[in-house]
């Protein structure tokens, strides 16, 4: 039997990043590109780790890849986190080992002691900020840059359940609302625009959604220890509030329910926000991420209603015309490839009839990412071109979810807080 045009496409990406040394070197030449996951060399590792696990590749090229990354020093301490540095490493080599176990295992350690130890210093900064009252920053407690990253990376490893459990003593008390300027805002509430810097249209701060920057990060990993049995004081009330707030600036729109990617302070006072129905279902900030988000978070209150509700809002965003022509290119954090391994992942959990509407919008994801019409080594090529390596919003994110089993072999996607 031939492989699936996924795997062929996975398999053209993978050939082209054979070796590190294939790598043009306006991008090898970077001072990011050794450390970071989300575009750089960490990431190309998931793909040949994720394909040597499936027997569709050699493990010599995952070794190559990690060898690469590791070969300069890699960032620690307060500048690193799940996608860059030490911990970006780590979560390569944590893949390595699902499928080799014991491989990496000295490093693991180390680096696992090092993560920890960051960790733990980012945590006494987060609780000493919150004792003066202050706002947090996204980069304190997002995805990608802040402690939920950090968190998800101990979750899967499972090595140092103290400093998990920390870890989600402190999303309890993010949760938590607070008194700003005589007003009660979420815990959660940033002074900045979601850019991080201060903006006009963002006078007053907001309040961030999303599951890469915003609120629903927390939410999912605050499900996902519960629903593995690690929870900590406050920890169901934690979800609630977050699940409440969601619920609040819910939109029923013609094409389904849609959640604001962010709520600012006029907004707030208002009562109200007028939600775009056009927005991309992305991973990153649209429905698709919050709706898996909340699927999770309805799981670990055992809410059958809010459950359905979540599974329900994925399913129409993915029939939705108008919701799906906001998707205009094929990577994994906000793209077709993207919408198709959450589509997955989230109908595997799914009441069974809405999981098979769900499920029954992947081929066409899938046709949308890596077209079928176009030969694949140079759709491969023409990716590699216009959208880079990358594993977030370039080739490799998009071969992975074209290519991988659902669920994947390697934990690959552990990173994103969707399973």
């Amino acid at each position: 039997m031939s492989p699936q045009p996924g795997a062929r496409f996975a398999a053209a990406v993978a050939d082209r990043l054979a070796e590190p040394s294939a790598v043009p070197a306006h991008l090898a030449t970077q001072p990011w590109w050794r450390q970071s996951v989300a575009h750089g060399a960490p990431g190309i590792a998931l793909l040949h780790i994720e394909r040597a696990a499936a027997g569709d590749g050699p493990w010599q090229r995952a070794h190559d890849w990690i060898a690469y990354a590791a070969d300069k020093p890699v960032t620690t301490g307060a500048d690193s986190h799940l996608f860059y540095g030490g911990p970006a490493l780590a979560h390569a080599m944590a893949c390595a080992a699902d499928g080799r176990p014991g491989a990496y295992g000295k490093a693991l350690a180390g680096l696992d002691q090092s993560i920890a130890a960051t960790t733990g210093r980012r945590l006494d900064d987060a609780h000493a900020r919150l004792d003066r009252g202050d706002l947090p920053a996204l980069a304190e407690f997002d995805v990608i840059r802040g402690l939920t990253g950090m968190g998800a990376y101990l979750l899967r490893r499972g090595s140092d359940e103290k400093t998990l459990r920390q870890c989600l003593e402190y999303l309890v008390r993010l949760t938590e609302p607070v008194r700003h300027d005589s007003e009660v805002l979420p815990g959660w509430w940033t002074l900045t625009a979601p850019s991080g810097r201060r903006r006009a249209r963002f006078a007053g701060g907001h309040a961030n959604s999303g599951m890469a920057h915003g609120i629903a990060g927390p939410l999912a990993l605050l499900a996902l220890a519960c629903l593995r049995g690690v929870s900590v004081h406050g920890h169901r009330e934690a979800i609630g509030r977050i699940c409440g707030w969601l619920d609040r600036w819910r939109t029923r729109t013609p094409s389904g329910e849609v959640w604001p990617y962010w709520v600012n302070r006029a907004q707030y006072r208002a009562g109200r926000r007028g939600t775009d129905e056009r927005q991309p279902p992305s991973w990153c900030y649209g429905t698709a991420g919050l709706a898996r988000a909340q699927q999770l978070g309805a799981m670990a209150l055992a809410d059958a209603a809010a459950r359905t509700r979540a599974e329900q809002a994925l399913a129409d965003a993915l029939e939705s015309p108008t919701q799906q022509a906001a998707t205009t290119d094929g990577s994994l954090c906000h793209g077709h490839a993207g919408l198709a391994h959450l589509a997955a992942t989230t109908a595997a959990d799914a009441e069974p009839g809405t999981g098979k509407r769900i499920l029954a919008r992947v081929p066409s994801l899938l046709e949308q990412a890596q077209p079928a019409d176009a030969p694949l080594e140079d759709l491969a090529a023409g990716l590699l071109g216009a959208a880079g390596p990358g594993f977030l919003e370039g080739a490799v994110g998009t071969a992975l979810a074209a290519a991988g089993a659902s669920p994947p072999l390697t934990g690959w996607d552990t990173c994103l807080l969707i399973r």
